[in-house]
């Protein structure tokens, strides 16, 4: 593969199609003064995915006045991804000036000669480089098992004298636990400590009578995210993923986007920490994966999601390791969204069941309901219910359906929503009957055909801005 590269091959590596006018840019010849290609061995000091032997690519790109960029691409004969080094401020993922080198390479364009001493010394930097990047990954990871150590202690205490004093605690009784966190470098979990305040009202928010429960619960899962990490080496890989995630560890973004029509299901919006957020929920219409993708603006701001609920999109989803968390990239176009496939409560439970298998500590999950109507129970309670009777409540802190209830006039209608464990929050609705029109038709969407949001949810004390 190191030594026949096409033009494909090079395009292959371009994460978005938009950027090829500015590979195309750099790959002018008479802007590389310098270009060379050799055959060499690089030893297992350079890293698991460099060494071995393989082929170097260099070359020295003019900047005009300016010194030139240094550039350089490993292809090792192992099968692994290329490594480039530049000295442009692109570092996690293949910069213009790389891939054009490639490119010029692939044309013929970089003859075989000796490689100079910048780049022969590169191997035995970048080893001291991954060191020292291991070595701090190490230090902080100890830092958060020592914080998260305490943070189970703490919680042990709190269980063992009783939670009918945390009603009274005041918001310092949870925020000195949470600066331990801070300080041990785990500040996603910190945010979950303050977290309780709310859940109890101590902050001065709304509480509900079953608050002793809802704080036991958090507390659970507090210890069960410390256990995770203390045990983290005995996971499953995936879930693994998820308890480093949880702790802000997380590994960065899949190298590779997925490209398939996403079904924007719904938004919903949300506050804290000084910042007004929003989730948007994408359903691959191939793929069948999903993504959510988090837009934040400072309080006071409107977040601007991506891509609008009830539309299907054609573009690059790039993914995280873990939570489902993406960013959309490459949109090619946009269109609106007929009823999407969904099912009955039982479905939406059991979608629910397997996600949670994953990620014990999810808060919302989108379900797709078809065939359901809001309608009260005997005690009052809203809820949808499906043809079949089966009934799911909508979460107490969503506003009463009035408007679903307008938009479907009584009859059956589809519904996108997030499932959480207080219930179903509705975000968007599909009047009964409704589809989208027909393609090319170039006028407005009908609006029997609109997908409506469903607004009015008020704010989610246990969001977490990161």
């Amino acid at each position: 593969m190191s030594t026949h590269w096409s033009a494909d091959d090079v395009w292959g590596l371009v994460p978005d199609g938009s950027s090829r006018s500015d590979v195309l840019t750099a790959a002018d010849e008479g802007s590389w003064p310098v270009l060379g290609a050799a055959r060499e061995v690089w030893g297992p000091g350079a890293g698991q995915d460099g060494s071995g032997p393989g082929t170097t690519v260099w070359g020295e790109h003019a900047r005009g006045a300016s010194a030139p960029l240094r550039v350089a691409v490993r292809l090792p004969d192992s099968g692994g991804g290329p490594l480039h080094r530049c000295g442009c401020p692109v570092r996690r993922r293949m910069c213009p000036h790389a891939l054009a080198l490639l490119l010029l390479w692939s044309r013929g364009g970089a003859g075989h000669a000796p490689p100079p001493e910048w780049v022969v010394r590169w191997p035995d930097r970048r080893a001291a480089a991954l060191r020292a990047v291991e070595q701090r990954a190490r230090r902080r990871a100890d830092r958060v098992a020592a914080g998260l150590a305490d943070l189970e202690l703490w919680l042990r205490d709190q269980v063992d004298t009783g939670l009918a004093d945390a009603r009274t605690a005041g918001y310092a009784h949870w925020d000195g636990m949470a600066a331990r966190l801070v300080d041990a470098q785990a500040g996603r979990v910190a945010r979950r400590v303050r977290a309780l305040a709310g859940a109890v009202g101590s902050a001065g928010a709304p509480t509900s009578p079953d608050w002793p429960s809802r704080l036991l619960a958090e507390a659970a899962l507090l210890r069960l995210l410390a256990a995770g990490y203390r045990r983290r080496d005995r996971l499953p890989d995936r879930l693994r993923a998820t308890v480093l995630s949880r702790v802000g560890l997380g590994p960065g973004p899949e190298s590779a986007p997925v490209r398939d029509s996403w079904q924007v299901l719904g938004r919903h919006d949300f506050s804290g920490e000084r910042l007004a957020g929003c989730r948007t929920w994408l359903r691959g219409a191939s793929s069948g994966r999903i993504a959510l993708v988090l837009a934040f603006a400072q309080e006071g701001g409107e977040p601007e999601a991506p891509l609008r609920p009830g539309t299907v999109a054609d573009a690059d989803v790039v993914f995280r390791a873990a939570e489902h968390r993406a960013s959309v990239s490459g949109v090619r176009g946009e269109r609106p969204l007929a009823a999407p496939p969904g099912g009955g409560a039982e479905d939406a439970l059991r979608s629910w069941a397997e996600a949670l298998a994953a990620d014990p500590w999810l808060e919302a999950w989108p379900v797709v309901l078809k065939g359901v109507r809001p309608a009260r129970d005997a005690s009052g309670w809203w809820c949808l219910v499906g043809a079949d009777g089966a009934a799911l409540p909508v979460c107490p802190q969503a506003a009463p359906p009035w408007r679903l209830l307008a938009v479907s006039g009584g009859a059956p209608v589809t519904v996108a929503a997030e499932w959480t464990p207080e219930g179903v929050r509705p975000l968007t609705v599909w009047p009964p009957g409704g589809r989208a029109p027909e393609a090319g038709s170039g006028g407005p969407v009908p609006p029997a055909s609109r997908a409506v949001p469903c607004p009015g949810t008020v704010r989610h004390i246990q969001e977490e801005p990161h």
